[in-house]
């Protein structure tokens, strides 16, 4: 089977978006008969089209029988873990997953959508909001960065975040002891109430940090969705996943066009 996450693709006529389940209808796909497991997070702003459909109700698999395809919904952080297990041959998963996770998975495609910003951020009053990109930087804290470390934990900077492996190798590369605080939504009350200095979430629009009084002060990755491939069945189903990359390939380029 082959595991995915998708948006509409922009496969259709004159660049038109086309649900996945006629975007798996194409010739490629009809003539190889393997069973094929697509994985759909649970929700997310990824999903788009039939898919967002699907993934309304408490349904979490179905079935499309004429691709001899099979659409499994799944939380986004899961994804990686199915793929390099071989529970599902590919999924489609953000970058900053990939990053904070270590799963040895083949990533082919970068598909381009659901872009964010992976970044640190603060109160607005103790944090200037910032273009500056940690990626490639001088190891060592912006102005932005000290201030925060002046706040009201003076021996260590409290970091909330979903992404503690990534908040830690972020603050260490500069030089900046840091205690980590994990949580798993809502990031953005923990500045608020006093359980941390900053946080380390992704930023899309930045409404939701407005919202609650924070800026951004320093950038520290970009992310986009990517496909990712279990690597065994690369080699053992390589004509129907090399078909499904090819196609989703195809697909991308001709919505560039």
């Amino acid at each position: 089977m082959t595991t995915f996450i998708t948006p509409v693709f922009e496969g259709g006529a004159q660049g038109q978006p086309v649900p996945f389940t006629q975007f798996v209808q194409q010739p490629q796909f009809a003539q190889v008969q393997i069973q094929t497991t697509v994985m759909v997070p649970d929700g997310g702003t990824v999903i788009l089209g039939g898919l967002k459909t699907l993934s309304e109700g408490r349904r979490l698999v179905f079935e499309h029988p004429p691709s001899r395809t099979t659409i499994m919904i799944i939380r986004p952080s899961d994804v990686p873990t199915y793929v390099e297990h071989g529970a599902v041959d590919a999924g489609i998963v953000g970058a900053d997953v990939l990053m904070e996770q270590t799963t040895d998975v083949y990533e082919p495609l970068d598909l381009g959508f659901g872009g964010c910003r992976l970044a640190v951020a603060a109160p607005d009053g103790s944090a200037r909001e910032t273009r500056r990109t940690a990626v490639g930087s001088a190891k060592r804290p912006s102005p932005n960065l000290m201030n925060l470390a002046r706040g009201r934990h003076a021996t260590k900077l409290r970091v909330a975040t979903k992404y503690p492996n990534l908040a830690e190798q972020f603050f260490t590369q500069k030089g900046m002891p840091i205690e980590i605080i994990k949580l798993y939504g809502s990031i953005e009350l923990a500045p608020l109430v006093g359980l941390a200095d900053c946080i380390v979430d992704l930023v899309s629009t930045g409404k939701t940090l407005r919202a609650h009084h924070l800026a951004v002060v320093e950038v520290i990755a970009e992310s986009t969705a990517r496909l990712i491939v279990n690597r065994a069945s690369l080699k053992l189903k390589y004509r129907r996943v090399n078909d499904l990359i090819e196609a989703l390939r195809a697909g991308l380029e001709g919505g560039r066009a």
